[in-house]
């Protein structure tokens, strides 16, 4: 069992791909539960055009979870995190998409926070390879 433990740290493209192997479904949990709970009672926007854009991110994430790709990886939480960090930008001095996306508040705070890790992750990543 000691001998599957590496004495050496996760390069970040692993944690780059570690991150995104827990992301991914969660952005598909986050569409299926953005389509389920009824508009009055989420924090969240539950607009269809926001769900359906965060079943394809997720889609694209799974894949490059399933592709193995470190690099991929990095370049997903990089450009994820950008894209994130520009909606809470948007949703607050009310740029395309918040309106088609019916962004929230609580979406605001989500994008900066998920937006700045992903990014963070992503750069590291991208800049160790």
């Amino acid at each position: 069992m000691l001998a599957s433990v590496s004495a050496e740290a996760p390069t970040w493209a692993a944690r780059n791909t570690q991150v995104l192997r827990f992301f991914g479904p969660l952005l598909a949990l986050t569409a299926l539960a953005g389509f389920l709970v009824p508009a009055r009672l989420a924090l969240m926007s539950g607009a269809a055009p926001y769900n359906v854009f965060h079943l394809l991110a997720a889609a694209v994430a799974l894949a490059i979870v399933a592709w193995g790709s470190g690099a991929a990886a990095a370049t997903f939480n990089l450009v994820f995190g950008c894209i994130d960090l520009y909606q809470a930008l948007a949703g607050v001095v009310g740029l395309f998409p918040a309106q088609v996306f019916a962004l929230r508040p609580a979406d605001h705070v989500v994008h900066v926070l998920v937006g700045a890790f992903l990014a963070g992750v992503g750069y590291l990543g991208k800049r160790s390879a």
